[in-house]
């Protein structure tokens, strides 16, 4: 096990430095003039100008030096400075991540509250009115559109029905409390404002529910799939050849085998859900890393994409390796 442990941690080093040099080009060579970008046309005319400005962001360097200065920097936990807020991009992430974490952490244990038990459903009651949910509620969170679901859910539930908030993490006139990890819900909690936690977790409803439909209908499906495959095993077969409660032969025989792949979709749905809220961000107004993401791209903030897409990288290699490991510990054989 230690020598399976130490292999994958070898093996996710170098992903990640292969990661930094992909991204570093990716970067450095999309179509588009930062200068241009930051600068705008009157004072990118002045040519004395451009080049103290080019010189200040390391631009007039060869490209193989600025890699080097920004692996150095990445080694150092410096990402540079963005240059659309003038700020290290490290701390403009600190900023926007809580509000990415705590949206994603929600969401995913929406999917994994009901994706998990309704797969189980509907593989012990295949073919009946429960398995027809769960592939009808499959199908519509892998089919529908992120940004079309959002607008919808927030007509009906926030313009017609009224009966959820609007946009934003809080509602204008609240007041969040002392930030000590950015995350509104435990931020709440250690302060004691019970109003503002329950505005917070109102505010989570919508977006979590839109962030979790694709990912719930991949889990429902994993996890019906794998049930049906344990089921259909010579142990499960046995347990209830001895008699055993049926339910009793799900929970203690089929399911741990059931999960295995569900681990491994699961890790990777969670990462997604981190990397990939942009659209449900821009829509509930959420003020994350998705956001955050977008205001970099459009004005070509090349330090903060790069420090950004360093992070999503990062993240996947980090859940992967867990996976791994988690996996290694489910399944023995995966150790040989």
């Amino acid at each position: 096990m230690a020598n399976f442990i130490v292999t994958r941690l070898v093996l996710t080093v170098v992903m990640a430095v292969l990661a930094t040099l992909v991204i570093f080009l990716i970067a450095n060579t999309v179509p588009g003039d930062p200068v241009l970008a930051a600068l705008g046309d009157v004072a990118a005319s002045n040519k004395e100008f451009v080049a103290e400005w080019r010189a200040k962001w390391g631009l007039d360097l060869p490209l193989w030096q600025r890699y080097l200065i920004f692996l150095k920097g990445v080694v150092q936990g410096d990402l540079g400075v963005s240059i659309a807020s003038q700020r290290p991009v490290m701390e403009d992430i600190a900023q926007f991540a809580p509000a990415t974490l705590e949206l994603a952490t929600v969401a995913f244990m929406i999917t994994l509250a009901i994706g998990i038990p309704l797969g189980i459903m509907a593989a012990v009651w295949r073919d009946t009115w429960i398995d027809h949910v769960a592939r009808m509620v499959s199908l519509v969170g892998v089919s529908s559109p992120t940004f079309w679901l959002a607008f919808i859910m927030l007509a009906i539930f926030y313009g017609g029905l009224e009966i959820a908030p609007g946009p934003g993490r809080l509602d204008a006139i609240a007041m969040p409390p002392r930030s000590v990890t950015g995350l509104l819900l435990i931020d709440t909690i250690i302060a004691g404002d019970w109003e503002t936690f329950r505005d917070a977790a109102a505010h989570l409803v919508l977006p979590s529910i839109v962030l979790a439909a694709a990912t719930l209908g991949l889990i429902t499906r994993t996890m019906r799939a794998a049930m049906l495959d344990c089921i259909e095993q010579d142990y499960v077969r046995v347990a209830r050849a001895k008699g055993l409660v049926p339910w009793t032969v799900i929970v203690r025989h089929a399911f741990p085998n059931a999960l295995i792949p569900v681990v491994t979709l699961g890790g990777l749905a969670y990462a997604n859900l981190l990397t990939g809220a942009v659209m449900t961000e821009t829509v509930f107004s959420w003020p994350g890393l998705g956001r955050y993401t977008f205001r970099s791209a459009a004005a070509l903030d090349f330090p903060a994409i790069m420090g950004i897409t360093l992070i999503v990288a990062f993240v996947y290699l980090l859940v992967n390796l867990l996976i791994d490991i988690s996996y290694a510990f489910l399944d023995p054989r995966v150790r040989l």
